[in-house]
Order: structure tokens, then C-alpha cells, then sequence
């Protein structure tokens, strides 16, 4: 071929496989966030995260190598002694970027990143201990892909938690790792300060909800630390009271794969998600700044959490210079990973049983609700003695019915609206901990109606101190033979 047209080719070449630049959405968009997050259930109050100004001052996070915590059978002698013989290794750099898979991988290093940490030497026995008492067994190669290891300069080895795969990961019991998953994660490894003003402020920070004259929270000020410890010992793995939620109405740890096709975020619907942006949004404002996220820094009817607890000035926020947060791209890539993961292998497969229960879930309406193939409607249902604000009632994601389940999430917390979303049904086989508090740890205990009665002893959640409790609301299927509601169960287990 002459020359000149090898040159034509090989330019027609590169046109072919140059890839376009990502689009990286602006993260804290002040315009974007105000119509993302729906209004709470109270006339009058409000959210108002801090402005865009304050945000983009804060320092954008550096990302070191995570290495693995190895449970204390298997952590291989020297462990952490060679770790800090190492030299630092980054593992984000936009520029290496290229394409889609290369930006999914960097976001799995956001993902498994410990925004919380401290010297490994000290901080590895006490989360680990917690995870070992508690029963969470290791992943199948030894380790606890929950926490993580970084080496910010050589000879400092600092291990942590608080990244998404601490909540969001779940080991099977073959030993396998899913990734994204609902996580059993004890509720205890969360912590908080010993001493008891501190422990009762934290709490307080960390929970209260202004705009209510009764806040449930405020039992807290007469606890002791040993009471308080023993709430959230009393959280089953695979519920947890975050931040925003309660002490005393935890919620279920949600399932990350397939959050894509999701139109709200949180039990509660408390974010909308139009686009990747939201996603973005919502980590930034939920996760990568400790204690919590950005969340934490927003004025909720002139209660501004972080302030209760930082070390600045009264009624001052932080200085931003002080305060660390993920980078637009970081977080971008952290939600084209998340957009990415994919459910494990299901075991459960067609069987006469299986097509009886498909037949159970037609006839009983489930599809109303759970449409198919999503499995849900993504729209909202009304909780208990909630009436919808007129510019709601025009919304068509708005289902004027209540299932009946308990409404103190959505009514009586920071993350409450007024409204639970209808989960999707997908993967539910290999999840747990089922209604928005994870009262019940099985479909089977889902759907047995003695859950109803006030002598039912949840095998999930249940107030503290509380020996028995009935588990209100959803009452649909529980009216079935047992052959149909066997049935049907396997044919849930099956999506």
C-alpha cells in the first residue's frame, strides 16, 4: 500500500477507536440538590446542605493502595512490620482514566477506601475483635474485605473502615464475596466516644431530629454509656442506625447491585435519582467526609450536626481547609462501579413449585407493586397518619395507599419524608433482615402471619427491651394455604 494511504488508514484507525472524554457531572450542584431531595414530613421544616462555595474548599482526597485485613487465624506473620517497609502506591489518577472498564476498576478502589482509620497496630484487634465476637465470618481467602489497610508514607500503616464496602458487602456462606450487597455488619463497630457528655453528643449529632417536639433521641440524655452499647448491641447484623435514621429505629442495610434502575434512594425515598449525577450526589452527601458524609454539615431547621461535635468554634462550622471529601471524579467513577455491579449466580431454578408460586404472585396482585422485571413500581407509598402536600398528590410516583408498616422511619427521623419506596424483590435469595428495620430475618418469617400478634417474637430487629413485637403492616400473602405461601417463597427466591 503506498504510503500516503497507510497514513489516511492509520489516522482512520485512531478515529475508530479513540473514545470519548467522560462527562463528569459537577457533584455539589446547589441548583441539582435543591430539587433531589424530598421535603420532610413536617410543615415548615427544612434541609439546606451548605453551599457550593463552602464544598469545593474542602481538600479532595488522596487515594493510597487498601491492602487486606486478614482475620487473626490467617493473617501471615510480619504482616503489618512489611507493610510499613513499603513505600506509598496512588491508586487514582483521573488521567489513566480511559475507558469505562478503566474508571469502574478506580471505582472499586473508592468503594473499598477507609475514610476512618488509625494505626493499624491498635485499630485491627478492636474491629476485628468486633467482627470475630459478633460471628461475621471471613471471606473465603482470609480476609475482611469490610476493613482496609493504607500506607500514606512509609513506616505509617493506618487501618479503617467507613468506606461503602464496609456496609455493603456480604460473604456467603461458601465464603464468597458479593460485592455491593446487603453487609452484616454488627452495628457495634461503628462506636462512638467513651466518655459519657461525648457519647450522649454524639448520639445526639448524630440522630436528633429538630422539627419534632418529642424527639425519640432525646432518651439519650439520661443513658448511660453502657446503655447505649447496649442498644446497638442489640441491632441483628445486617440493620444498622445510621446516621439520620435512630439509635432506636435502625434501618436495613440496602442491596447496591441493580441500584441503577432504582428512581429513589434510601428506604424513605429521600433522594431522587434522575441520573449519575444523583448518585454522585447522594455518596458525597452520605459517605467519604467522618463522621458520615456532608449530610452531617447541613442546617436542619438551624441544627447543624457536625457542629455539635467538631472542635471549632460554637455554631461554626469547620474550616473546609480541614475537612476531607471524595473529588467529582472519584465519585463518578465510584458510581459507574456501583451501576456496574451484577448479582451472583442464582442457585434456585425452575421447578413445579417454582411455576406454582409465579402463578400465586399473578393472582395475589404482587405486580401492582413489584412490577416486573424490575420487580418494583418505583413509586412511593404513604405512611401511617401521613397526608402528602398538594404538590405531591399531582406526582404520578405517588401511590395514595399505606402498607400499614411502621412509620416512625419515615415520620419521626432526620431521612424521613413521609414516604417507603416499594423495594425491589430482585436478589432477595440471597438477602436478609426483611422490612425497612429488618424485623424479620427470612421470606418465611415475612410471610408468616403470626408476625401480627402482639406475643411474635421478631427473629430480626426488635426494640430494645422489648421481648416481643408485632410486626405490623404489608399483610399481603400472609393469608395463603401453606402450599401456596411455600410456593410463592421459592418463586421470590428465584429473581
Amino acid at each position: 500500500m503506498p504510503p500516503r494511504f497507510c497514513a489516511i488508514a492509520a489516522a482512520a484507525l485512531c478515529i475508530v477507536v479513540r473514545l470519548p472524554a467522560q462527562r463528569i457531572p459537577k457533584t455539589w450542584d446547589d441548583a441539582a440538590l435543591a430539587t433531589s431531595q424530598l421535603k420532610p414530613p413536617i410543615a415548615g421544616a427544612s434541609i439546606k446542605p451548605v453551599p457550593a462555595s463552602y464544598y469545593y474548599k474542602t481538600k479532595e482526597r488522596v487515594l493510597y493502595r487498601v491492602h487486606p485485613v486478614y482475620s487473626s487465624k490467617t493473617e501471615p506473620p510480619g504482616y503489618l512490620d512489611k507493610l510499613a517497609q513499603t513505600e506509598p502506591e496512588l491508586t487514582f489518577n483521573e488521567s489513566n482514566l480511559k475507558t469505562d472498564q478503566d474508571w469502574i476498576a478506580a471505582g472499586r478502589e473508592v468503594f473499598r477506601y477507609p475514610v476512618n482509620t488509625g494505626p493499624a497496630s491498635e485499630t485491627i484487634p478492636l474491629f476485628r475483635g468486633v467482627l470475630e465476637r459478633c460471628g461475621v465470618p471471613p471471606a473465603k481467602d482470609g480476609t475482611y474485605p469490610q476493613l482496609g489497610i493504607i500506607v500514606p508514607r512509609k513506616g505509617v500503616v493506618l487501618a479503617g473502615f467507613l468506606s461503602c464496602a464496609t456496609c455493603h458487602t456480604r460473604i456467603q456462606p461458601d465464603g464468597s464475596v458479593i460485592e455491593g450487597a446487603q453487609g452484616s455488619l454488627p452495628d457495634t463497630i461503628l462506636g462512638f466516644p467513651p466518655e459519657l457528655e461525648k457519647a450522649r453528643t454524639f448520639q445526639l449529632a448524630l440522630y436528633r431530629v429538630p422539627w419534632l417536639k418529642s424527639d425519640p433521641i432525646n432518651r439519650v440524655r439520661t443513658m448511660s454509656v453502657e446503655e447505649i452499647s447496649a442498644v446497638k448491641a442489640a441491632i441483628p447484623l445486617g440493620v444498622v442506625a445510621r446516621h439520620g435514621s435512630s439509635l432506636f429505629t435502625p434501618v436495613q442495610i440496602p442491596d447496591l447491585i441493580g441500584v441503577r434502575d432504582r428512581k429513589y434512594l434510601d428506604h424513605t425515598g429521600l433522594m431522587r435519582q434522575r441520573d449519575i449525577g444523583d448518585l454522585m450526589r447522594y455518596a458525597a452527601l452520605n459517605a467519604g467526609t467522618p463522621p458520615a458524609g456532608m449530610d452531617m454539615f447541613a442546617d436542619y431547621s438551624g441544627f447543624v450536626p457536625i457542629e455539635t461535635i467538631s472542635d471549632g468554634a460554637e455554631n461554626t462550622l469547620p474550616a473546609p481547609e480541614t475537612v476531607e471529601r471524595f473529588s467529582d471524579a472519584q465519585l463518578y467513577a465510584l458510581a459507574k462501579f456501583i451501576y456496574s455491579l451484577t448479582p451472583p449466580a442464582n442457585p434456585n431454578h425452575s421447578s413445579p413449585l417454582i411455576q406454582r408460586g409465579e402463578k400465586v404472585f399473578a393472582q395475589e396482585g404482587c405486580p401492582r407493586c413489584h412490577t416486573p422485571p424490575l420487580y418494583t413500581s418505583n413509586r412511593l407509598t404513604l405512611a401511617i397518619g401521613f397526608t402528602p402536600p398538594p404538590e405531591d398528590s399531582r406526582s404520578p410516583d405517588i401511590l395514595r395507599i399505606s402498607v400499614g408498616t411502621d412509620p416512625d422511619l419515615t415520620m419521626k427521623t432526620r431521612r424521613g419524608t413521609g414516604y417507603y419506596k416499594v423495594p425491589s424483590l430482585k436478589g432477595v435469595w440471597y438477602r436478609g433482615m426483611f422490612g425497612h428495620s429488618g424485623w424479620c430475618a427470612t421470606l418465611e418469617d415475612w410471610f408468616d402471619p403470626r408476625r401480627l400478634r402482639n406475643d411474635y417474637v421478631p427473629t430480626g430487629f426488635k426494640p430494645f427491651g422489648a421481648r416481643t413485637y408485632a410486626v405490623r403492616g404489608h399483610p399481603f400473602g400472609l393469608d395463603l394455604s401453606r402450599e401456596d405461601r411455600a410456593a410463592l417463597i421459592a418463586f421470590l427466591k428465584t429473581l
